[in-house]
């Protein structure tokens, strides 16, 4: 009887782990905020971030410009081979209406200083402390560019990492006219 009594709350104990699991998995599905992913031709959602140095960078006051949106990580190793390419090109460009916004997702200070230091970026690094822009435009896997063009609108989607020649024909991409 006692081998029966074990047994019996055994599966009790497991029947009652399992119908909360999965009521929590049903709940966690039925109240999460659903974000839209966004495509090709959407217009890109405005965000405001403050960049290395404390100036406000908005979206929109990039209108008419043509803008390389970056996100990006520290640790991210193709993020870290494609940046001193993607700083050559914006030398190139910059004075044509190109503006790269380069969104660091959530790292200190310290650890982003000094690897702008290392690699010479002259762009704007923008921080996203809680990740918020991330997850406006629902950003999976890092690096991730978008390429909005001078009306607002998204040309391109990459993610993953660049050759310096794919930097340089997206740039020429969103070139204004």
């Amino acid at each position: 009887m006692n081998k029966k009594k074990k047994r019996f709350y055994m599966r009790s104990i497991i029947l009652i782990i399992m119908v909360g699991a999965i009521s929590f998995t049903i709940y966690s599905n039925l109240t999460k905020e659903k974000t839209a992913i966004l495509q090709v031709g959407d217009k890109a959602p405005n965000f405001a971030l403050v960049d290395m140095e404390g100036e406000k960078h908005q979206l929109s006051d990039y209108k008419g410009q043509g803008v390389f949106l970056n996100f990006w990580g520290t640790w991210c190793k193709p993020c870290e081979r494609e940046f001193p390419l993607i700083d050559k090109q914006y030398q190139e460009f910059k004075d044509q209406g190109l503006q790269i916004l380069a969104v660091n997702v959530g790292e200190s200070d310290f650890a982003l200083q000094k690897f702008i230091d290392r690699k010479g970026l002259t762009f704007p690094v923008l921080i996203d402390n809680n990740k918020s822009v991330l997850d406006a435009y629902n950003i999976n896997p890092l690096p991730t560019t978008l390429l909005i063009n001078q009306e607002g609108k998204i040309e391109k989607i990459i993610t993953g990492e660049m050759s310096e020649e794919a930097i340089k024909n997206n740039m020429e991409m969103i070139l204004p006219n």
